[in-house]
């Protein structure tokens, strides 16, 4: 090689390590965060708020100075609805896009899907959706509802308050409804409810054909007894269940239902006149009068442009995970997924119906409970509510399997799925 093709070569050389260096540099001028919800399919009508509010939410932050001197950087990817797709998105934000943290999910068949992808690749996921427990991983926080924290309190509520003694549990077919329902049978059992005067049914996700189903339900609740359904009924599949009620003529007083899954958003887009009356069971509504929800409330509708949005309860757990997120980071000075998972327990943040949320050690939050009466403007009058915030209770005490069983993720146990008989950790179940 002659001595001007050596220099050519180095000056090359030097160029393209310029350039990888300045490559590198830019990339680590922000910290990246992952959003993976469902912009398109049949949880879209539920989801795509959630990619908006997390939008919002770093947008605030990014205006407050970043985080550890740099800037937050969304990465949104849309998996559709598509279960498999979720997992695939997961591995693709946490190895291709190299995100710090990853908000997302809404089904529990979503989130089972990546939690494995999760564990794997040592990422870290913010789920903020009520769910069915019987879970506890070192790499997810738990930011919506654990049954102790939704579905048991409303049943209470409607066992004391309202005098129900027939209960249908009416799901769509997949893990957290066939859960939950299997939880809060074993539940009514214990309270001395029969076999009889329990309905179980399940439809598939976006059910359209609800004249049957209705009708079998309207039929059980003829019996004389007071009648009630718990609804885990997801996503679009809910619009044409209300209407079919309506067109049945069942009203709240007939038959009240009390709702898992339907919030503020879902009532946005229908026609409320034949949900008056009826329920739903959640940890915030966006008609609870704090400074905290106000504020929240003004900053939703300045960031969207549009004041008739609403807010509504999953949209504050991304509130909440998110605000523990960013202490965690800051305490641990650091976005090192294991540096994180040790900083962020036994952090508080406020929540925006005027308490504190804890990050517990089993990954799950405190939380209040209140139950929302529909009213005629889509929104939700407070019938009842806890005293005080309530614990996550990851493994529940009503399944012979689980009631032995709890999560601590600090030392020494460090354990999802912690014996305290055996005093032996099984590892997490999928």
């Amino acid at each position: 090689m002659t001595k001007t093709k050596r220099i050519a070569s180095a000056a090359t050389l030097a160029a393209a390590l310029s350039f990888g260096i300045t490559s590198l540099a830019n990339a680590a001028d922000t910290i990246k965060v992952g959003i993976l919800h469902s912009l398109s399919g049949t949880m879209a009508i539920s989801e795509t708020t959630l990619k908006d509010t997390m939008l919002m939410l770093i947008d605030e932050q990014n205006k407050k100075g970043g985080l550890l001197g740099k800037q937050l950087e969304a990465v949104v990817v849309d998996p559709a609805s598509n279960w498999p797709l979720f997992a695939e998105k997961a591995r693709e934000l946490i190895e291709k896009d190299k995100v710090a943290a990853v908000f997302g999910c809404w089904t529990s068949v979503s989130r089972k899907s990546v939690l494995p992808v999760f564990e794997e690749l040592n990422g870290l996921l913010f789920y903020p959706v009520q769910y069915e427990g019987e879970e506890s991983s070192k790499n997810v926080f738990y930011t919506g509802a654990a049954p102790n924290q939704q579905a048991i309190p409303a049943v209470d509520y409607l066992m004391d308050d309202l005098g129900v003694k027939r209960w249908v549990l009416a799901g769509t077919d997949y893990v957290y409804p066939r859960t939950t329902n299997k939880i809060l049978e074993a539940y009514l059992k214990a309270k001395g409810v029969a076999d009889e005067d329990i309905m179980i049914n399940y439809t598939p996700f976006g059910h359209s054909d609800w004249q049957s189903i209705v009708s079998d339900i309207k039929k059980f609740g003829s019996a004389g007894k007071k009648t009630a359904v718990v609804s885990t009924i997801n996503g679009d599949a809910n619009v044409p269940f209300y209407k079919e009620l309506g067109n049945q003529g069942i009203s709240s007083e007939d038959i009240p239902v009390v709702a898992f899954s339907v919030g503020e958003e879902e009532l946005s887009g229908i026609d409320t006149k034949p949900l008056v009356g009826h329920l739903a069971a959640w940890n915030y509504f966006m008609s609870v009068d704090t400074p905290e929800n106000e504020t929240f409330i003004d900053s939703w509708h300045s960031f969207i442009k549009d004041d008739k949005r609403v807010t509504n309860d999953p949209m504050e757990a991304h509130y909440i995970g998110f605000n523990l997120w960013v202490q965690a980071v800051e305490k641990a000075g650091s976005t090192d997924t294991d540096k994180v998972i040790e900083a962020i327990i036994g952090l508080e943040t406020p929540n925006l119906t005027g308490g504190k949320a804890v990050m517990l050690k089993n990954h799950h939050i405190t939380k209040p409970v209140l139950i929302g009466e529909i009213q005629d403007d889509g929104q939700f009058a407070v019938v009842w509510e806890t005293e005080k915030e309530v614990p996550g209770d990851a493994w529940s005490d009503f399944l012979p399997g689980s009631k032995d069983i709890i999560a601590d993720w600090t030392p020494p146990i460090s354990c999802g799925n912690y014996n305290t008989v055996t005093k032996k950790c099984s590892g997490q179940n999928y």
